[in-house]
């Protein structure tokens, strides 16, 4: 979907304090083949006492100071995660909404893993596309990944978990870069591949068991060759389609941001599935950061515009994806750069 007057006005992201991968490698929590394979360096870890809701409450007061949008103008508050978020049957996006804008701003969760972040985009495009001139909505994302129920280290291989937050705030009014166009596409079938062997009637307690999920669906479905297929065949769908409503080819793109993986994941991602070389992407900040949920793409944007790492006219592409599966692509165009201090906050 192409966009007119749709812009991003602030970017905000909420870290904690760095662990190393190589520590994790000497206590026995990082597989050494995995280690070498992903070639992280470290991941965020938040402190205990600091629960999701509340990194997205810093995350979304950083980007609506740094827009220069009055909060009782935003009309719309997205909330993602793909984890506990602090209390069971509570409306987490309420509680973000009522901290960081007010009492008065709708809000609402949406799930859809990792894709979640970009998903929500679209849809906060929707919003703001649908009051020229006047519309602001912004988009959080926030997970802490809490042992021993997650073991950040070896729950997914190609994956370490980060516990982070972020905001992205769109207005009609204008701001430093241009939504260009965003798309959508998925294959339902595959939420059989992270399901397991069938559905329970009450939580487990028990910790994540990714891995097993997936056993299962490998000696059920003969592997996960097929499987990758599709998600492939989803993905370049949709990036072929956003770069076409964008008016570019995939030769175009300035900088991609794509989902926060170790290196062999992200060769795979780029390189080999949309022939995007590696160092057009946001890599080096990814590799120190972790795997953060529903929000690698807001991050990975956020940082390239706190380093000033694009120039005005760049065109930088956001390739979401999620398991069910699926995935969200959106083109943004830089107008000007601002120059903010570093937002990685509370733990450094």
């Amino acid at each position: 979907m192409q966009w007119e007057g749709v812009y991003v006005a602030g970017t905000g992201v909420w870290l904690g304090e760095p662990e190393y991968a190589r520590s994790a490698l000497e206590s026995g929590a990082y597989d050494a083949e995995q280690y070498a394979a992903d070639e992280i360096v470290s991941v965020s870890v938040a402190d205990e006492s600091m629960a999701p809701p509340d990194m997205a409450v810093h995350a979304a007061t950083t980007a609506l100071k740094r827009s220069g949008v009055d909060a009782s103008d935003v009309d719309l508050l997205i909330h993602s995660g793909i984890w506990f978020q602090g209390v069971e049957m509570w409306p987490a996006a309420s509680y973000v909404a009522g901290h960081a804008l007010g009492r008065g701003v709708p809000a609402f969760g949406l799930e859809q893993e990792c894709n979640g972040g970009l998903g929500a985009l679209e849809i906060a495009a929707r919003q703001v596309a649908a009051r020229p001139g006047t519309g602001a909505a912004v988009v959080t994302t926030a997970d802490r990944f809490g042992a021993p129920l997650v073991r950040r280290w070896s729950s997914e291989p190609g994956f370490v978990y980060g516990d982070g937050a972020t905001a992205l705030l769109l207005s009609a009014r204008g701001g430093f870069a241009r939504l260009l166009s965003t798309a959508t596409g998925a294959d339902n079938s595959l939420e059989a591949v992270v399901r397991g062997p069938g559905l329970r009637p009450l939580p487990s307690g028990e910790p994540l068991d990714l891995l097993g999920r997936v056993g299962h669906y490998m000696r059920t479905h003969g592997g996960v060759r097929e499987a990758t297929e599709r998600v492939a065949a989803v993905v370049n769908g949709v990036v072929d389609t956003v770069l076409a409503d964008a008016g570019m080819a995939r030769t175009d793109v300035d900088r991609v941001v794509a989902l926060a993986s170790g290196r062999s994941r992200l060769e795979w991602q780029l390189p080999q599935l949309l022939g995007i070389p590696v160092e057009r992407s946001t890599w080096e900040f990814a590799r120190t950061v972790g795997h953060l949920g529903a929000g690698d793409q807001i991050a990975g944007f956020n940082d390239l515009v706190e380093r000033r790492e694009v120039n005005p006219g760049d065109r930088v592409l956001f390739v979401g994806g999620g398991s069910g599966f699926s995935c969200t692509c959106a083109v943004v165009e830089i107008l000007d750069v601002p120059r903010w201090e570093s937002s990685r906050g509370g733990g450094r």
